[in-house]
C-alpha cells in the first residue's frame, strides 16, 4: 500500500547497463500492479472475547470487512462498501463493529455500526460536511462510545456520547472555542483537554466529569506535556514531555503539582511517544522508540517474555503485536521486514496454537526486493541527516539512476521497513533516497525547530545535499536523477525543480504545494486553531510575504526546466487543487513539458485501488522516458 503523505511519497520496454542482457531485465520487472493493489487480506484485529478474528479484505475493488469464528473455515462480508476502501475500523463489544469512511476524498469521515453477523450498515452520523472522530472506544460499555464531531462548528469539535445501538446522541462537552484535544480516564470520563491559543498550548485538567476544567499549565507550543493515559488509579497522567529538554520523555504527571514527577523512559538521542499497557493485568509493560529501526524497552517480564517467543518463532522479522482478546491470552501478530508487507499470525497463549492467518501481499517474491539502508550524510552547515537508501537488488551500487523521495508532513519523518513506491522505484533499476531533512519529528526539539520558517531554504538545502552526496559516492549518475513526493514533498518536488534546475533530470509531483500564500488561505477550517503555530513554522502571509514569495515555486516557474509530471485529486481538503492548477499553468505557458492527472474522486492521495494504477502506470512511463529507467511494455 502507499504510505501516507501528510501535510499538515504502455512504454516500451528499455534496458540499459545496469542490467546485463534485454532477458534479464525484463525478468526483473514485477508486475506495476502487484505492488500496489490491495492486500490479500490486512487490519486484523479479534474480538474482545477472543471468539472471533475480522480483517480487511478486496470487494468489488474496495477494501471491506470480513469476519470469522475461531475453528470455522469460512467467513462473512459484513460490508458492501463500493466507492472507497474502509481503512479504520475497531471492535464495540463482542457483536459489533464501528468504522469510519468519507466520500471521494473529502475527509469528512462518517462513522458507521454493522453487526458482526453481517447487516446492513448504519450511518451514526448522517450530517452532510461533517467530519467525525473518535474519543474513546469506551471498551468496557458495548453500546456506547464518545465522539468528536464540528457539526456546530466547522473549526471545532464538540464531544458526545453515542448510544450505538439507538444512534442516540448527547452532547457531553461543548467546545468553547479553543479545545483541540480530548482525553478520558480509564472508566471513560471526559477529564483532560488540550487548549490552543495562538502559539501557546495548556493542558485542562478536572477531578470529576462534572467540574470544571482549571488550567494546569501553559507552554509556548515549542514545548508540550502530551497525555497518553491516566495512571490506573485515575489520580495522576503518564505525559511524553520536552519541557525543559531537547528530547520528548516518558513521564508520571502529577495534576496537583502541576509537574513532571518520575522519569520513566528517555532516549539521549530520539524522542520517545510511546507507553504499552496491560488493561487486564493494570501495569506499564514497555516502550519504544525509532533510531534507525523501531526498538522496542520493555518494563514487565510477561511481555517481554512473549516478545522473546514471537521472535523466536519468526526469526529475521519485525515482530508487533496487533491486537489482543481482553483476557490478553489470544494474541494478533503481524511479522514484516524493509522487503515484506508480511504476514498475520494467531496465537493462543495458553494452548501454544500459533498458525499463519494470510500473507498480506503472497504474489510478492520478497527474495527479488531490495534492502533498505539507513544511511547518514553531513549538510553544509555541519548538521547530520539520517536516512534511507535502497539500491536496486543485484546492483553494484555505481552510476545509478535515482528517484530523490521526500517524505510529506513536513512535521513527520520516514522510517525502517517495507514501503511499496520504494520496492517499485528500485524493481524498475532505480536507487531511492529518503531522508529526514530538518524539521523531520523523532530527533529531537532542536532538529524539529531547526526547520521553521525554512521551507524551500535549509530544509531544501538538506535535500540537495542528499543529492550530492549520492554522487560524490558515486552512486548517482548526475545526468539521471529525478526526485518524487507527494503532500510536502511534492512541495520540495517543485522547489528543488525551481531553486536547483540543474540537479534534476524530471520531477513528480503528487499533490504538492506550490504557493505559500494560497496554501494558508485554504487550510480546513478545523485547523483553524493552530493557524498562528502554521505561521511560525512556514511564514505570516504578511509579515514574512518577502520569505513565502521567495519560497513558492509558482513564482519562480521561470526557472523549471526539467519535465514535470503533477498527479492531484479534485476534493484534497488539505492541498487543493488550485495549488497544482497553478503551477501546471504557469509552466505550459512557457512550454515546459508538464503532465497532468486529476481524479475526481479522490482526495489528498488516491485511495481507490484504480486510481491507484493509472498513476504509477504514468510514473513509471514518465522516469523510463527521463531517467532512462525499466518500464512495462
Amino acid at each position: 500500500m502507499m504510505k501516507p503523505i501528510l501535510l499538515l511519497g504502455t512504454a516500451s520496454l528499455l534496458v540499459f547497463s545496469l542490467f546485463s542482457s534485454p532477458a534479464r531485465a525484463a525478468g526483473e520487472l514485477i508486475p506495476l500492479e502487484d505492488f500496489f493493489r490491495n492486500p490479500d487480506r490486512s487490519g486484523f484485529q479479534i474480538s474482545p472475547d477472543g471468539s472471533r478474528i475480522s480483517w480487511r479484505a478486496s470487494w468489488e475493488r474496495r477494501m471491506n470487512i470480513f469476519v470469522q469464528k475461531i475453528g470455522e473455515e469460512t467467513a462473512t462480508r459484513i460490508t458492501s462498501a463500493t466507492e472507497r476502501d474502509i481503512l479504520s475500523y475497531f471492535w464495540a463489544g463482542n457483536d459489533r463493529i464501528l468504522y469510519l469512511q468519507d466520500s471521494g476524498g473529502d475527509e469528512n469521515y462518517h462513522l458507521y455500526a454493522v453487526d458482526a453477523g453481517g447487516s446492513e450498515a448504519r450511518d451514526l452520523t448522517p450530517f452532510e460536511g461533517v467530519r467525525a472522530t473518535i474519543v474513546d472506544r469506551l471498551d468496557e460499555i458495548d453500546d456506547e462510545v464518545l465522539i468528536g464531531m464540528n457539526r456546530r462548528d466547522p473549526r471545532l469539535f464538540d464531544v458526545y456520547r453515542l448510544n450505538i445501538a439507538t444512534g442516540e446522541l448527547i452532547l457531553l462537552e461543548e467546545n468553547p472555542g479553543d479545545i483541540e484535544e480530548w482525553m478520558t480516564d480509564h472508566e471513560g470520563k471526559l477529564r483532560v483537554a488540550i487548549r490552543t491559543e495562538g502559539v501557546n498550548q495548556s493542558l485542562l485538567y478536572r477531578e470529576r466529569e462534572d467540574y470544571p476544567f482549571r488550567t494546569l499549565l501553559t507552554t509556548d507550543f515549542r514545548e508540550s506535556v502530551s497525555p497518553l493515559f491516566f495512571t490506573f488509579d485515575n489520580k495522576k497522567l503518564y505525559v511524553s514531555s520536552n519541557v525543559g529538554r531537547n528530547t520528548s520523555a516518558i513521564f508520571v504527571f502529577d495534576p496537583e503539582k502541576a509537574k513532571n514527577e518520575e522519569l520513566v523512559f528517555e532516549h539521549p538521542e530520539v524522542d520517545v511517544y510511546t507507553l504499552f499497557l496491560s488493561k487486564k493485568r493494570k501495569v506499564i509493560t514497555g516502550t519504544g522508540y525509532t533510531t534507525d529501526r523501531f526498538r522496542y524497552h520493555f518494563f514487565d517480564e510477561e511481555r517481554a517474555g512473549l516478545q522473546k517467543e514471537l521472535e523466536s518463532r519468526l526469526p529475521g522479522y519485525v515482530v508487533t503485536v496487533a491486537s489482543m482478546s481482553k483476557e490478553e491470552d489470544r494474541v494478533l501478530l503481524h511479522a514484516g521486514s524493509d522487503r515484506t508487507l508480511g504476514a498475520y499470525y494467531f496465537y493462543d497463549m495458553k494452548t501454544k496454537d500459533f498458525r499463519k492467518l494470510a500473507d498480506l501481499s503472497p504474489w510478492l517474491p520478497e527474495d527479488r526486493l531490495a534492502p533498505m539502508k539507513p544511511v547518514k550524510y553531513t549538510a553544509r552547515d555541519g548538521l547530520t541527516i539520517h536516512g534511507y537508501l535502497t539500491l536496486p537488488a543485484g546492483s553494484d551500487g555505481r552510476n545509478l539512476p535515482v528517484v530523490i523521495n521526500p517524505h510529506g508532513g513536513p512535521w513527520a519523518r520516514d522510517t525502517w521497513g517495507y514501503d511499496s513506491e520504494v520496492q517499485f522505484l528500485a524493481n524498475r533499476g532505480l536507487a531511492v533516497l529518503q531522508m529526514n531533512f530538518r524539521g523531520s519529528t523523532g530527533y529531537g526539539r532542536a532538529f524539529w525547530e531547526a526547520g521553521f520558517k525554512q521551507w524551500g531554504r535549509a530544509m531544501q538545502d538538506d535535500i540537495t545535499d542528499g543529492v550530492k552526496w549520492l554522487i560524490e559516492q558515486g552512486i548517482a549518475d548526475p545526468d539521471r536523477i529525478g526526485i518524487y513526493g507527494g503532500s510536502y514533498g511534492g512541495y520540495a518536488v517543485l522547489a528543488g525543480l525551481a531553486f536547483t534546475p540543474e540537479l534534476y533530470a524530471c520531477g513528480v509531483d503528487y499533490v504538492g504545494v506550490s504557493n505559500l500564500f494560497t496554501l494558508l488561505e485554504t487550510i480546513p477550517p478545523y485547523w483553524e486553531l493552530g493557524r498562528q503555530m502554521l505561521y511560525e513554522q512556514i511564514g505570516h502571509p504578511e509579515k514574512d510575504r518577502d520569505l513565502l514569495k521567495a519560497v513558492s515555486p509558482v513564482f519562480h516557474a521561470d526557472n523549471i526546466r526539467a519535465p514535470l509530471f503533477v498527479a492531484q485529486g479534485a476534493n484534497d481538503p488539505r492541498v487543493k487543487k488550485s495549488e497544482s492548477d497553478q503551477i501546471v499553468e504557469a509552466l505550459r505557458a512557457r512550454g515546459v513539458e508538464v503532465e497532468y492527472m486529476v481524479k475526481d474522486n479522490e482526495g489528498h492521495g488516491f485511495l481507490n485501488e484504480e486510481n491507484r494504477f493509472d498513476f504509477y502506470r504514468a510514473m513509471e512511463r514518465f522516469l523510463a522516458k527521463h531517467l532512462g529507467s525499466l518500464a512495462e511494455e
